[in-house]
């Protein structure tokens, strides 16, 4: 178990361990009011009966009878120095590889000559890594404009990342492959699976951290491929090939913390459209620890892959990591610069990197052998480890940047790409932002030239504001949700304001990250969407409906973040919406919800550091018992993260014209034609919505001239005469097939498809491709490289976590 002692409390951790009979094993690393504790292997006693005991303690410390007796006394005593107290239950943590037109040239960037080729390149730098001309991402030679612009950072600045150390948090690392081990960094190494000092990969698809390593590490020789900071040294901290505990991946996430500069995560939950999960309080302590004194005070920078689960509805909202502002989030675009179906869109993408997709992957080093490489490497995996590198390279430039300035630098440098896609939607500043894209590529020569003039941003502040009741919702303390408004047809709505007064107040000068904390009780969480609205109209969708999910533990306390509101004034009334599908067998209610800003400080000299708090207020109660972390309910642990994963369907198109997240429908206050303003925007919905109408107009007036006549000239026909009900030449068969066939066209061709014909109507799939919707509905369908045939996938994926 690990326990947060209050060290300003009266009881010493001595005292607390005697008190609830349980032995003192250890600080759990540089968190220096965490301890790790066991019960007494001497008794038969179990982890229950510790917190059975615990709670009998905080009976005792509340009771309002004999509040002056000895045993009240020292039950306070104890309680009041225990901030919180938690069982380590062991979960799998899983990867995130891929088992699966024309942008803005960014200012300052070298012209690409589109007659270069990777031979003349490799030529002029000295380049003899065999497998330099697969890698596309350096040069390619079918899509000029789309590579990450690298070599100009290396022939130009002279910057291959010396200096600077990543660790790559995954599956172990192979540090006596001949492209790695003289950049191996084996001080920042720990396989923290089975507890030894070096991360040997050891199962047989141990790979994905020696391939992770290779884009960023990989030195300059005769064998395999160049990683984009070729002389970084790297590091493998092994989690990922079994169940870890909660205080082992806090510990891989602040090792050598001092010394190891960013941490490459390509790992997260299950990328299913249905699951709901994050980091536990310990692991948010070590990242925020990270953040705080990592580097000398300048902070770890956290990288995360957004996950590979958008053909299933899924969204990197319900992540905890990528969700989190103390983290990157990447996505990734293909070596054509076009969205692959599987990379995950939601209001927390910061940039996009390239990785696999129609038909080609990432050429990196591989485990086999000293000399073994790859050339089926993918996934926003693939993503994260590319943004890790140009960061390398950039601390290289300027070792004094902090985790905001890098973020900040994101941000601003980010290169726009695929303009056309209806994702994007502009912010506040006029900056250009997508769900899909985030704030846009990550080019290297563009982000190393903005670090080395940028001016360091000032300390960080925060404002945590009251959570907001609604309809007498409350959290009781067994965690049920009570209470609350009902969300009817057209969903609900609650507003705050931000004043002024407050930003003075709290020393808030600029505006970053934007949190909503929120409790919604409902029957099916897949039907909830929330959205919030800035004072300037700004829209963030927080969560767009999930058919797959249909969990009923809702929305208890969960967290959501969006960038969209970057820089902008927070000054004003802010309105967040909870809707659902209105379905009648389902029933929903918002109980309550509160936000928190962060940004910088205007006094740097009164700048606090953020503190993480064991427990949060939540509706109708000021300090409630801790909210477990929201799951699936269904959570089962594989042997091995990957054997459940089917082949590489990676020449499926990637696509610039489908919103990947909409904006909601209108609902209460907004009128009818809310999303009009939206269609408006594009002059090309303009000419075709005036086109439409005008055609509609014009068939409307032949089929009522037609009918008119024609009933005119029923009327003049004799008696006598037999006549047709149907006239065969201009409307078909009598049995009116034909008839109801154009009727059924017209209708399909303004109708919504239903989940069912949905399927019906998808494109037919690769010959390695497995269905996106199969029979056990596993949310998992990646793999680096193809499986062999014949090979059947085991079945769903319940609740381990997921590789990206």
């Amino acid at each position: 178990m690990d326990l947060e002692h209050d060290p300003q409390a009266s009881a010493s951790i001595a005292e607390i361990t005697a008190a609830l009979d349980v032995e003192l094993l250890d600080q759990i690393g540089p968190l220096t009011d965490f301890w790790l504790v066991r019960v007494s292997k001497s008794r038969k006693r179990h982890v229950k009966d510790v917190l059975g005991r615990y709670g009998d303690l905080r009976s005792l410390a509340n009771a309002q009878s004999n509040r002056r007796s000895t045993e009240s006394l020292h039950a306070r005593h104890i309680v009041t120095s225990i901030s919180k107290i938690l069982p380590q239950q062991p979960r799998q943590r899983n990867k995130r590889d891929a088992y699966y037109a024309e942008r803005a040239p960014p200012p300052s960037r070298p012209p690409i000559n589109v007659h270069s080729s990777a031979n003349a390149i490799a030529s002029r730098l000295q380049i003899k890594d065999p497998i330099f001309s697969e890698q596309w991402h350096f040069v390619n030679e079918e899509y000029p404009q789309n590579t990450m612009n690298v070599t100009p950072v290396w022939e130009d600045l002279g910057l291959t990342g010396k200096g600077v150390y990543v660790a790559m948090v995954d599956d172990g690392l192979d540090y006596t492959h001949n492209d790695l081990k003289d950049n191996f960094f084996k001080e920042g190494s720990y396989d923290f699976n089975d507890h030894e000092s070096l991360p040997t990969p050891k199962l047989s698809d141990d790979h994905h951290g020696t391939r992770c390593a290779g884009q960023i590490s990989a030195v300059k020789n005769d064998v395999c491929g160049l990683g984009i900071a070729y002389n970084s040294k790297i590091a493998g901290l092994r989690i990922l090939s079994g169940p870890i505990s909660d205080v082992d991946e806090a510990l891989a996430l602040n090792y050598a913390y001092q010394n190891t500069s960013i941490y490459s995560c390509s790992w997260g939950p299950p990328d299913d459209g249905r699951s709901m999960e994050g980091p536990a309080y310990l692991i948010q302590k070590a990242v925020l620890e990270g953040v705080t004194t990592g580097r000398g005070g300048k902070g770890s920078i956290f990288v995360f892959a957004s996950g590979n689960g958008a053909a299933s509805g899924d969204q990197c909202n319900f992540d905890g990591y990528t969700n989190s502002i103390f983290s990157v989030t990447v996505g990734a675009i293909d070596y054509k610069g076009l969205h692959p179906y599987y990379s995950e869109a939601c209001a927390a993408n910061m940039i996009v990197t390239y990785s696999s997709g129609n038909g080609k992957s990432i050429a990196t080093t591989d485990v086999g052998g000293k000399d073994k490489c790859t050339s089926t490497h993918g996934g926003t995996s693939a993503a994260a480890p590319f943004a890790s590198a140009v960061f390398a390279l950039a601390l290289e430039a300027r070792p004094d940047l902090t985790w905001r300035d890098i973020q900040h630098l994101c941000v601003t440098s980010a290169v726009p790409i695929n303009l056309d896609d209806p994702d994007w939607d502009k912010t506040a500043v006029g900056r250009p932002y997508s769900y899909t894209y985030g704030y846009g590529l990550l080019d290297t020569w563009h982000f190393v030239n903005a670090a080395k003039s940028w001016k360091l941003v000032k300390p960080q502040a925060w404002i945590d504001l009251p959570v907001i009741e609604l309809g007498g919702g409350k959290v009781d303390e067994e965690n049920n949700m009570l209470g609350g408004l009902s969300i009817p047809p057209g969903g609900v709505s609650s507003k705050l304001t931000i004043t002024r007064e407050m930003l003075s107040e709290n020393n808030f000068e600029d505006l970053e990250h934007v949190t909503i904390k929120i409790w919604v009780n409902h029957t099916k969480r897949g039907d909830v969407e929330v959205e919030l609205i800035s004072p300037n109209g700004v829209h963030s969708v927080l969560a767009k409906a999930r058919p797959r999910d249909s969990s009923a533990s809702g929305y208890p306390g969960w967290t959501f973040m969006t960038l969209k509101h970057w820089s902008e004034s927070p000054i004003g009334e802010w309105t967040i919406r909870v809707s659902d599908k209105n379905d009648k067998s389902h029933k929903g209610y918002f109980l309550g919800w509160t936000m928190s800003l962060f940004g910088s400080s205007v006094d740097a000299v009164a700048a606090k550091p953020y503190v993480l708090k064991a427990d949060t207020p939540s509706p109708g109660n000021p300090i409630p018992i801790q909210l477990p972390t929201p799951t699936n309910g269904t959570t089962k642990t594989y042997p091995k993260p990957t054997e459940h994963l089917p082949g590489d369907p990676g020449a499926i198109p990637g696509e610039t014209d489908k919103p990947a997240i909409p904006t909601p429908e209108s609902t209460l206050d907004e009128g009818y034609f809310t999303g009009m303003s939206h269609l408006l925007k594009n002059s090309t919905w303009l000419i075709f919505s005036i086109a439409a109408v005008i055609l509609f107009g014009i068939g409307a007036t032949i089929y009522f001239c037609r009918r008119q006549r024609r009933l005119r000239d029923y009327d003049l026909l004799n008696h006598g005469e037999d006549v047709p009900m149907v006239d065969h030449g201009a409307y078909g068969s009598s049995g009116g097939g034909r008839d109801r066939a154009r009727t059924k066209e017209l209708y399909d061709a303004f109708g919504e498809v239903s989940d069912d014909e949905e399927a019906s109507v998808r494109r037919p799939l690769t010959s390695n491709e497995h269905s996106e919707y199969p029979e056990n509905e596993s949310g998992s369908r990646y793999k680096d490289e193809p499986e062999p045939k014949g090979r059947v996938s085991p079945g769903s994926n319940d609740g381990s976590w997921e590789h990206a």
